[in-house]
């Protein structure tokens, strides 16, 4: 066993163990840039994640024994001040130069700076201490540095230089990194000024061969830019962080009903469920702490972070997770700023009376695990949450909640754009009865929000006899006796057309209480393959993903093979109603295997082809019984075909 100097969750040197038949080919990264751009807590993320697989060389205070008393004696004041500018590049040349000497045996070191951080930060304080411009302080840089030149140019060679940079914007990256000190000196500013320009020349002459802009992204989405710009460089870096993973985390306080939640997000939207307990205990375990649960808030984000890190690593195929349940407030506080987007912190908020009732231990119980939660601040978690769930209603409201919160996600919302009635090509009297009944519904008042033709209507297939008027209509619950009214006044211009008209509240369409065949047309107009005939303006409905839509697809599929043998088994089948319940299985079938055929003709002669190659017998299904019964038994044939022991 050989030691290495490797980093506390504090960033102080310490010594570790590491076997010797490691990669033959270790690497150092430095990681290079402004003050306050998050360089030691990438370091800190990327060695806790990698364990022994990587070390951090530590503060550069280690390696000269000179800092002690610069210290003690007031850093800032030896830096700009008192020290002369040739003793402050001499113990940073020193210091840089003992580090990259400093032996160590895992397979990947990580650099709080790297040499041509040297280089600006000597010019920077040249700068600021002899007046100089930044052309002239980078030459006097070069001169300070001459004596270590040769030296550092071998170290340099020696590292991956990783820069992570606010924006390439001197003044506004130097007014960023300002932004977190709490107070700041005018020479100080001056000093990060100053430092940006420096940057930008090294960025100039290429001696970065990584560049992350941060802006505004949070910690883990730098991370994971961190990882994939560093996994080539050693196949024991990780190559992602967290990467297209959402996290649900689950607040509130006793008996609030997050158990409930997560149990939900798992069995009805494929969440891994998760207890925070666990990946805070996991990573302290790995970490060698022996309390999390004492360590200061922005460690136990870490940790958590951490935790999940590795869950979802070893679970590839996740991309949704649910923690239960926040319990510290600023520990969550921490964990938003560090996931950004990729959190949603979800408060339960239940009232004290309904909570009691639902504690199996009594009122008592609830009320004393309360007090501990409030200590930690758990009921100040509603402050810091994206979503705040009502939870003193009946089940059914809450995981209507949930399937919004997360189809939200899942599903862009769309703003439909429209077209005019007489672009869909129907007889006379229909356009006619169409445009009465949209002015009729969208006056100064409009009664609704959306109207779309549907089926065969839409797709310019209508044909009078066969079709009916499909109609799709989004509208308020409050809205039915206007529209029943106006139904009923406009029902003879229909000519006998059967109307099939289906409504839908908005609401309705966010959480997903939708049928299979409802999410197809929902579907459609997210695509724009669907062209309402007129919407609100500024309304936006979700659009289901493809995948989702063939899959949920598979409902009426089953009830569709049900109804055909309902029908054969009739003396007399319903001839339209048999060939179209025919059609959609077949339209159903072809759905999985990538193919979309509106058409029901299109549809059937597509699936059958094989077996009933002569279009001109699909069209007599409309007409002739025998063939409607046959076209019927090989479309039916081909869905059992999909199901163990059917095929053959």
């Amino acid at each position: 066993m050989s030691s290495l100097l490797c980093t506390t969750c504090e960033g102080k040197p310490m010594i570790s163990q590491l076997s010797s038949d490691t990669q033959p080919l270790p690497v150092s990264v430095a990681f290079s840039g402004p003050d306050n751009t998050g360089k030691t807590k990438q370091i800190g993320i990327l060695a806790r994640r990698m364990g022994s697989a990587a070390t951090s060389a530590g503060p550069l205070d280690y390696y000269d024994g000179r800092w002690a008393a610069i210290k003690a004696d007031g850093m800032a004041r030896w830096w700009f001040e008192t020290g002369p500018v040739e003793e402050v590049a001499d113990v940073l040349a020193h210091s840089y130069l003992e580090r990259s000497r400093y032996p160590y045996s895992a397979p990947v070191r990580f650099l709080d700076r790297g040499i041509p951080m040297l280089e600006a930060s000597v010019a920077a304080t040249a700068a600021v201490r002899e007046n100089l411009n930044a052309w002239r302080a980078a030459d006097r840089a070069r001169s300070l540095l001459a004596p270590y030149e040769s030296d550092l140019r071998a170290a340099e060679r020696d590292e991956r230089a990783l820069l992570l940079l606010h924006c390439e914007d001197a003044e506004e990256g130097t007014r960023r990194s300002l932004s977190h000190e709490a107070t700041v000196t005018d020479i100080y500013a001056a000093y990060q000024r100053h430092l940006h320009m420096q940057i930008n020349r090294l960025i100039a002459e290429g001696r970065f061969a990584m560049l992350i802009r941060i802006g505004d992204r949070p910690t883990i989405t730098i991370q994971d830019e961190v990882r994939r710009h560093l996994a080539p460089l050693h196949p024991a870096i990780p190559s992602r962080a967290l990467a297209d993973v959402h996290i649900t985390a689950l607040g509130g306080m006793s008996e609030s009903g997050k158990s409930t939640a997560g149990e939900y997000l798992r069995t009805h939207h494929r969440h891994a469920r998760l207890k925070i307990g666990y990946l805070i205990e996991d990573a302290a375990e790995r970490a060698g702490i022996e309390d999390p649960y004492r360590v200061p808030p922005v460690v136990q984000a870490e940790l958590i972070v951490d935790g999940l890190d590795r869950y979802c690593e070893a679970h590839h195929f996740l991309d949704c997770v649910s923690v239960e349940s926040l319990h510290d407030f600023d520990s969550a506080v921490e964990l938003a700023r560090m996931l950004g987007s990729q959190l949603t912190v979800t408060y339960l908020d239940t009232s004290a009376a309904v909570r009691a009732q639902r504690g199996t231990a009594g009122a008592q119980d609830v009320a004393d695990r309360d007090r501990v939660k409030s200590a930690r601040g758990a009921d100040k978690i509603a402050s810091i949450a994206q979503e705040v769930i009502s939870n003193d209603g009946p089940r059914l409201a809450l995981e209507r909640r949930l399937d919004h919160l997360v189809l939200a996600r899942q599903w862009p919302e769309h703003q439909p754009s429209t077209m005019p009635v007489n672009a869909l090509g129907l007889p006379v009297h229909l356009e006619s009865y169409l445009s009465t009944l949209l002015d009729r519904l969208t006056g100064p008042q409009p009664l609704i929000d959306l109207l779309a033709v549907t089926g065969s209507g839409a797709r310019g297939k209508y044909q009078h006899g066969w079709s009916d008027l499909d109609v799709f209509v989004v509208a308020d619950a409050e809205s039915l006796e206007g529209m029943r009214r106006v139904l009923a006044d406009l029902e003879t211009e229909l000519g006998g057309v059967k109307l099939g008209l289906t409504v839908l509240t908005r609401a309705e369409c966010l959480a997903g209480a939708v049928t299979s065949r409802l999410l197809h047309i929902l579907a459609l107009i997210g695509s724009g393959s669907l062209v309402p005939l007129w919407c609100d303006q500024g309304l936006a409905l979700p659009a289901p993903d493809a995948a989702t839509d063939v899959d949920v697809s598979l409902r009426d599929g089953i009830q569709a093979a049900v109804e055909i043998r309902r029908q054969l088994l009739k003396g007399a089948p319903d001839l339209r109603d048999l060939y179209k319940v025919t059609a959609l299985l077949a339209k159903i079938q072809l759905r999985f295997s990538g193919i979309e055929c509106p058409s029901d003709s299109d549809a059937l002669q597509t699936l059958v082809e094989a077996d009933w190659p002569d279009t001109s017998m699909v069209a007599a299904a409309r007409t002739e019984r025998s063939a409607a019964e046959e076209l019927a038994q090989v479309v039916l044939r081909s869905w059992l075909a999909t199901l163990p022991g059917e095929a053959g």
